[in-house]
């Protein structure tokens, strides 16, 4: 019997959560919430025969890759599963919802949690939009140059607090600076409010020691779609204001870059893989539901002895 899939809201949106919660760790069996029995529960479940079998990540990361797989599971739910796979499906779920930021974001190497990130559901105003009822293009360039410095001040506070000093020089004329040379902004859909969003920047590529210039990547995060408003891609500067002329990126910057683009490389590495166990968990039950030869949709009336 052919099903029609109903339109799928958000399922545990992480727009509607005002706390951020941080990246999980990947288990090899499932991932797991440690503050949450739930998840020891779906790994039992799992054990007990409703393992899932590795399939390959998408090599192009899909813009609507999360509202995908949540219509996929909300296709076997509708169809009709048993228990033990109600419960992992629930499972992939709450994944789904807890580590939406991750799995968008941290795919392609950004660092999402809140010790990184350039801002969290900052708020959608109103007055941001423009005569077309969308957020004015300028707006999303305001982000992204709000969040570069907080991104640069994250070093300060969180990743090299012992250059804290030096690199809250970097935003003033007083010494060694950060000045933007370019910016090219791709606008992805018009974004309308309300909204929050999230702006997350990594490194396009590792500098070398004499280079004077790096660029950054910029994600602009829908946290109500989910998925990227914007990107945008900044090429940045050194500049020496005391002696008016560019110069070499500083040692402590380069050093910090060096253990951040490790940091980026492991967690596209992790996320990656925990996409790829998603990606097999729901393969699997779609085969075991509404893809097996003999499936028969669940009407919801009653059981014939």
């Amino acid at each position: 019997m052919k099903v029609r899939l109903p339109k799928v809201s958000p399922i545990l949106s992480g727009a509607s959560k005002p706390c951020i919660v941080p990246p999980r760790r990947f288990c090899s069996t499932v991932f797991q919430n440690p503050r949450s029995s739930y998840s020891t529960d779906i790994t039992s479940q799992l054990q007990r025969g409703v393992e899932a079998t590795e399939a390959p990540a998408p090599a192009i990361p899909s813009p609507r890759w999360l509202s995908d797989m949540k219509a996929r599971i909300g296709k076997c739910i509708i169809f009709g599963l048993n228990s033990e796979q109600t419960r992992v499906a629930g499972g992939v779920l709450r994944s789904l919802g807890e580590d939406w930021r991750d799995l968008v974001a941290g795919r392609e190497g950004f660092l999402v949690d809140k010790k990184r990130a350039g801002m969290l559901r900052q708020q959608v105003v109103w007055g941001e939009q423009d005569s077309m009822s969308h957020v004015n293009n300028v707006t999303y360039v305001r982000w992204a140059e709000s969040a570069r410095i907080n991104w640069a001040y994250n070093y300060a506070l969180h990743a090299d607090p012992e250059h804290k000093n030096e690199w809250c020089e970097l935003w003033t004329p007083r010494g060694n600076g950060l000045i933007l040379r370019s910016i090219r902004t791709d606008y992805k859909f018009p974004m309308t409010w309300p909204d929050h969003i999230s702006v997350f920047h990594k490194l396009r590529s590792l500098p070398s020691p004499t280079d004077s210039h790096f660029v950054l990547d910029v994600m602009i995060l829908s946290e109500l779609h989910q998925r990227p408003a914007a990107r945008c891609v900044e090429d940045i500067v050194v500049y020496d204001y005391l002696q008016g002329r560019k110069t070499a990126i500083i040692p402590f910057m380069m050093d910090a870059f060096l253990r951040t683009w490790e940091e980026q490389e492991k967690e596209k590495q992790r996320v990656t893989q925990q996409i790829s166990m998603i990606e097999g968990i729901v393969g699997k039950l779609e085969n075991e539901s509404w893809n097996r030869p003999d499936a028969k949709e669940d009407m919801g009336g009653p059981k014939s002895k």
